[in-house]
This record gives structure tokens, C-alpha cells and sequence, in this order.
């Protein structure tokens, strides 16, 4: 099984970034810690805070991996761009929040890529990765 995991803008800092919501750990940290738990899975890491490389490794992946999962971070609530581009792919997307964003600011209520994912996990730390790695292999 091949997966990959995208992140997308400021979730380079996890580990220094408001760590009362986001935690201390790395995600890079977090990532070895899934590859050790997943060994019989090719599982793969791309983080951009750019939106168009986003919707680019989505489209370069979409038609031959098993599994996208997909924290698109802000541009959840704001890409039209991101929510098209997973439409138009045959690999499935599950949507990762670390945080619950219903519990946050109102406009994070809003997601543009809930409407085409497979699934959404949301609000159990970097937990909600490897609940969306689980939700693959089922």
C-alpha cells in the first residue's frame, strides 16, 4: 500500500508553533514514529505552504497512490482550488485537522474539502494521522 501525507501551510513549525494547540513534537519527529508503526506501508511526507504545489502533488499522486491524507491546514477554509483538484483524482482523500476547528475561530467552520473527501478526522492531535492511516488499511 502506498500513502501519502500533505500538509500544508505553517505546519512546518509544529513543535515551536502554539504548542498548547498543536503540541511539542515535530511533525518530522511524528512522521518516523508512523513509519516505524507502518512498516508494511510506502508512506510518504510532502508539507508546502504554497498553495499551488499542494494542488500540484495532489495531481502527481492522485491517479496511482492508495491513499492521500490531506491537512491542508488554512486552505481547508479557503481553496476552492484544493477542493477541485482532489475532485478531479481517483485517489482518495481523507481530511486531517490536529485541532478540532469547530472549536476555533468561526470561519475555520468552513471546510472546501470536506464535500469530496472520503472521510475527516479531526481534533485527536497527530493521532488524527494515524487514524486516517488506520481508516486505509481497513
Amino acid at each position: 500500500m502506498k500513502l501519502i501525507i500533505i500538509n500544508g501551510p505553517n505546519l512546518n513549525l509544529l513543535g515551536k508553533r502554539e504548542p498548547e494547540v498543536y503540541g511539542n513534537k515535530t511533525f518530522e519527529d511524528y512522521f518516523a514514529d508512523l513509519q516505524f508503526r507502518y512498516k508494511d506501508v510506502q508512506l510518504e511526507y510532502f508539507q508546502s505552504n504554497i498553495e499551488g504545489e499542494l494542488i500540484g502533488k495532489i495531481q502527481e499522486v492522485g491517479f496511482s497512490y492508495d491513499g492521500i491524507v490531506l491537512n491542508a491546514a488554512a486552505y481547508t477554509h479557503t481553496s476552492v482550488g484544493i477542493g477541485d483538484a482532489i475532485k478531479a483524482v481517483t485517489t482518495p482523500v481523507v481530511e486531517v485537522h490536529i485541532s478540532n476547528t469547530h472549536k476555533r475561530e468561526e470561519f475555520r467552520h468552513v471546510s472546501y474539502i470536506s464535500p469530496v473527501a472520503k472521510g475527516v478526522i479531526l481534533g485527536f492531535g497527530l493521532q488524527s494521522y494515524d487514524l486516517a492511516i488506520q481508516s486505509f488499511l481497513k
